[in-house]
């Protein structure tokens, strides 16, 4: 990877778009020279946990399913697991933004406050968290400001 200008972080659903879909992969793959991705590594474990789901309800074959969880373990190449260590001392402030929201993406906040950088999500429990939030169908713009 060439020299970062800017960071990201993914919320958990923006990971289970690449892994089932294919923009969002291909979008994020596009722009690693540019962009570090970043998510906290709660979230890898929380779409490892929801694919079988998905899997099933989506009548998908076990194929795809296996399909899957590669795709999610090529997505770490491209998108950083950051550890509580980096983050956690925001974990208070992050619990006072989203409190009202969702406390269990407190993760994604404190990442995104403690590298001072936007939140990638389709999630609206992020809006009104004083965060940038940026959606799929927009994130373009952010890529190339």
């Amino acid at each position: 990877m060439t020299k970062t200008a800017k960071i990201i972080v993914l919320d958990a659903n923006i990971l289970l778009r690449a892994v089932l879909g294919i923009r969002t992969f291909s979008l994020i793959s596009e722009h690693t020279d540019k962009i570090l991705f970043c998510t906290p590594e709660v979230c890898y474990g929380e779409v490892a946990f929801h694919i079988p789901n998905i899997v099933r309800k989506r009548q998908i074959n076990p194929l795809q399913e296996q399909e899957a969880v590669a795709t999610l373990n090529d997505l770490k190449q491209l998108v950083t697991e950051i550890g509580e260590d980096i983050y956690g001392g925001f974990r208070q402030e992050a619990l006072n933004r989203i409190r009202e929201r969702d406390e269990k993406d407190w993760s994604i906040v404190a990442l995104a406050l403690a590298f001072g950088c936007p939140i990638w999500t389709e999630d609206q429990d992020f809006f009104g968290t004083g965060i940038a939030t940026w959606r799929t169908k927009n994130i373009e713009i952010f890529f190339n400001e």
